[in-house]
């Protein structure tokens, strides 16, 4: 409508001129079927590579709060003076270095791909990743000569629009000429989508995109009215367990996944854990089960089974030290003198009821050496100790459940599952907790030999910033 109202202040005739204002003004205002938003609005992309000449456009390098297209007026040495493209007669002066050169939409430029590192760790692999720095748009413009129809899956990840000042891109995309706030960002999308869809393959492929509150709604409106031929459905995915608080609104605890199928792709079952389960009482192992080492019950009092009542000593950090001898039957346990710097947890309740381990000292020797015992986190009760029973223990030594690595306290690691699990709409994943940021690659790396870390890079230093 901006543009519109521009050309109708032009009309010299006034009564002409009020005539169509009004009827324009009849016609914005009625509603229409379908996503309705100004779809003019316009952007701009950095050229960082470009001199800065008389005449051009430039913007301010840095700057978060002044987004101002300028049109250069003459370069003096290291300053340039400029006036905006719409105030012509207000000139401003800026240091050469303080500004970049621009293209705004629709202006003709020519972009290519620069190569700037690369690294090869598996020449003879048919698996190659690129990683291309450019503004989405034109990037997916280039991929288009090459692999229009071809791509089987696009994940989308833009700017929210939460109108935040404090990123790399902008995320502020609300223009004050305006009627409806949403229209900037809707148009953004739209330009990017159309490219999408141009490149992924109409006959088996599958789009996702993520988004927020603020943008979900219209989002979905325009994702149904461009690509009416795919099967879409929008996953709600937790990624704050402890949620972000906004004043006197809801707790935030999710954003919404948007997934598009095309042709013959479909959404399959995948051996996962149990955290993808829909049904949090459905008891069915998938992955391997820790027990705890105590015997509870009336059934597990000390003199059941009293050789398997015996002392296991941990650091004053909680870290294991050593397992003692078995305690004869009426040996009160707190005579039991622990090796200097530790303490010793017995198998007693937290009513101080005496019960015994679920095996005895050898055996738990034998368990902590293969990996087979887990201890927890120190409580006032003690230290909780897990262990795999005889029938878990068949499932890793015949390659049901792979042994990935070893924590800290020697216990396996395995994230081998062995059911296949069709997810729910409703994800709450301990891996998309967008708090935990790193968490999973220190994991990873944990498990890794020292040799092996000159391949390992940390891609979160590229995405931070």
């Amino acid at each position: 409508m901006a543009a519109i109202n521009d050309l109708i202040s032009q009309i010299q005739d006034e009564t002409l001129r009020n005539r169509i204002q009004e009827e324009v003004s009849k016609m914005a205002k009625q509603k229409k079927f379908g996503l309705v938003f100004e779809e003019h609005m316009p952007e701009s992309t950095p050229l960082y590579d470009m001199p800065i000449k008389r005449g051009c456009n430039v913007m301010r390098r840095d700057s978060k709060d002044d987004k101002s297209i300028y049109v250069v007026l003459k370069i003096e040495g290291d300053t340039v003076v400029c006036v905006k493209s719409e105030q012509k007669d207000e000139a401003v002066t800026f240091e050469l270095k303080d500004i970049v050169r621009v293209a705004e939409f629709g202006e003709s430029i020519y972009p290519y791909l620069k190569p700037l590192d690369s690294v090869c760790n598996a020449p003879d692999s048919d698996l190659w990743y690129t990683l291309i720095e450019a503004d989405n748009y034109h990037a997916l413009q280039l991929l288009e000569y090459l692999y229009a129809g071809k791509v089987d899956c696009i994940y989308i990840d833009p700017p929210y629009n939460t109108g935040a000042k404090d990123w790399k891109y902008n995320n502020d995309y609300v223009d004050g000429a305006d009627a409806y706030r949403h229209s900037k960002w809707l148009s953004f999308m739209q330009r990017r989508l159309r490219l999408a869809k141009k490149l992924l393959n109409p006959k088996d492929s599958v789009l996702i995109v993520t988004i927020d509150e603020k943008e979900y709604l219209h989002l979905g409106c325009l994702l149904e009215e461009m690509f009416p031929e795919a099967i879409m459905q929008m996953i709600s995915s937790v990624i704050s367990f402890k949620g972000s608080a906004r004043k006197q609104q809801f707790t935030r605890l999710d954003e919404y996944i948007f997934i598009l199928v095309f042709g013959e792709a479909t959404i399959q079952r995948l051996p996962l854990s149990d955290e993808w389960r829909m049904n949090p009482d459905d008891e069915r192992a998938t992955h391997l089960t820790w027990k705890y080492l105590i015997r509870s019950g009336s059934a597990g009092f000390r003199e059941r089974s009293p050789g398997n009542f015996y002392p296991v000593f941990f650091t004053t950090e909680g870290k294991y030290h050593s397992v003692g001898e078995p305690l004869p039957l009426g040996t009160d346990r707190t005579t039991v003198i622990p090796p200097e710097g530790t303490f010793a947890v017995f198998p007693v309740d937290t009513q101080g009821r005496e019960h015994y381990w679920n095996i005895n000292r050898d055996k738990f020797l034998e368990y902590k050496s293969k990996g087979y015992i887990k201890f927890g986190r120190p409580t006032k009760n003690g230290v909780p100790i897990t262990f795999l029973t005889s029938g878990e223990i068949r499932k890793v030594e015949d390659g049901t459940y792979k042994i990935d690595g070893y924590a800290d306290d020697g216990s396996i690691i395995s994230s081998n599952e062995v059911r296949d699990i069709m997810p729910g709409t409703q994800w709450r994943i301990k891996s998309h907790d967008a708090t935990r940021q790193g968490s999973i690659r220190n994991k990873v790396l944990a498990a890794i030999s020292t040799d092996e870390l000159d391949h390992i890079f940390d891609t979160d230093g590229v995405f931070e910033d």
